[in-house]
């Protein structure tokens, strides 16, 4: 292992673009492995570790594609490593056959995707919100995914550092939901002393290895804990349908309960999970939902309209996955109308709609330019009218 030379966690006021705070927010976490392929508008997240990672003692490795990627951070967490990869919208979609192997075989590591406007190479400079289905369904399969969704670069650090610990707390890959402006925004970061950054790390087997040892026995709260490769304990590890022992069958019943206890796991969980921001809900006739980038000049326009007298509010989703439905369910009763702002063509206005009977009033551009304010207010004057 390399000689650590740089502190690890860069404290106090910094000024750097989101892409350079995820790096950071990694490190902070305690990443000690990156594996990954340059991509636009990512691929500042691996110049920086590239850097960073050998400096603190960690391994940086340059990927031949974005399946190797995937498959290296899962492998490097089995052997015990906090491992990350970074990407967007072409790299994920690669990525997404191993993202369903670390959900079958829970596997904790954090990916990051900064989005772009797609599909295919789309557009790889400019922005996009279009892959939040694709990290709730991307993967064949049942299974239940944590998605954060930042909205500045401070968020990229925070949330990347929370993004680690979800993924250590519950045993999955987790994601974090940038795109392009937030990633390639400079602004000042605060970034605390180490001490003072809740780190969790993965559940620990409390018994020592023996036959009678069960790699995928849950506890109470679902998780199994997780022994690594060269620790003395014996398990096998599969995409397969397995059982308690890791082996693999073919019995429905099993798979049943199998898939079931992957989508519980983060199911009773939600409420620890999700996180949104409310401004101006309280007395809120007209609520716009909006996330990540979209969200800054959502902000702006829910303000515009208080000054106009209108009683707007905003729910800002800073977690997508696990969904904030009840959220949604309480300020249905007490809103008229939701306004939804994103940058597709309506992905989160239709998870919405789910929890809902209000009308809901979709502001969207398919990407490659922000949603202006002035947009976002016109939609909330003719929802108010």
């Amino acid at each position: 292992m390399a000689v650590a030379t740089e502190e690890r966690v860069l404290t106090g006021q910094q000024f750097m673009n989101g892409d350079v705070a995820c790096a950071e927010g990694a490190l902070a976490a305690g990443c000690s492995f990156f594996a990954g392929y340059p991509i636009t508008p990512s691929t500042e997240i691996a110049e920086r570790l590239a850097r960073r990672l050998p400096a603190v003692g960690g391994r940086y490795v340059q990927m031949e594609d974005e399946l190797a990627s995937m498959a290296a951070i899962l492998g490097a967490s089995w052997a015990g490593a906090k491992s990350m990869t970074a990407t967007s919208g072409p790299g994920f979609s690669l990525m997404m056959e191993n993202i369903g192997l670390g959900m079958m075989t829970e596997v904790p590591c954090v990916v990051v995707n900064v989005q772009r406007g797609g599909p295919s190479t789309g557009l790889p400079t400019l922005v996009s919100q279009a892959d939040v289905m694709q990290a709730k369904w991307g993967s064949h399969g049942d299974y239940e995914p944590i998605a954060y969704s930042p909205a500045s670069p401070q968020e990229m650090f925070d949330l990347t550092v929370k993004a680690f610990n979800a993924a250590e707390r519950y045993r999955l890959p987790v994601f974090v939901l940038g795109d392009e402006v937030v990633g390639h925004m400079t602004e000042r970061v605060t970034i605390p002393p180490a001490a003072e950054i809740d780190i969790v790390d993965r559940k620990r087997p409390s018994a020592p290895p023996d036959d009678g040892w069960l790699p995928y026995a849950p506890d109470d709260d679902l998780i199994p804990p997780m022994a690594c490769a060269g620790e003395g304990y014996g398990f096998h590890i599969t995409g397969l349908t397995h059982d308690e022992r890791g082996y693999p069958t073919g019995d429905p019943l099993v798979h049943d309960r199998l898939v079931r206890r992957l989508s519980r796991k983060i199911q009773v969980h939600a409420n620890e999970i999700c996180e949104v921001e409310k401004l101006h809900t309280d007395d809120a006739e007209v609520v716009v939902i909006a996330y990540g980038a979209t969200s800054r000049a959502a902000r702006h326009a829910v303000l515009a309209a208080r000054e106009r007298g209108i009683r707007a509010g905003l729910l800002r989703l800073i977690t997508l996955w696990p969904f904030p439905r009840g959220v949604v369910k309480e300020l249905g009763n007490t809103a008229r109308r939701f306004v939804v702002a994103e940058l597709n063509l309506g992905q989160i206005a239709r998870e919405a709609e789910r929890y809902t009977r209000l009308p809901i009033s979709l502001v969207n551009h398919a990407g490659g330019m922000m949603l202006p304010p002035e947009v976002i207010l016109r939609a909330i004057m003719e929802a108010e009218a």
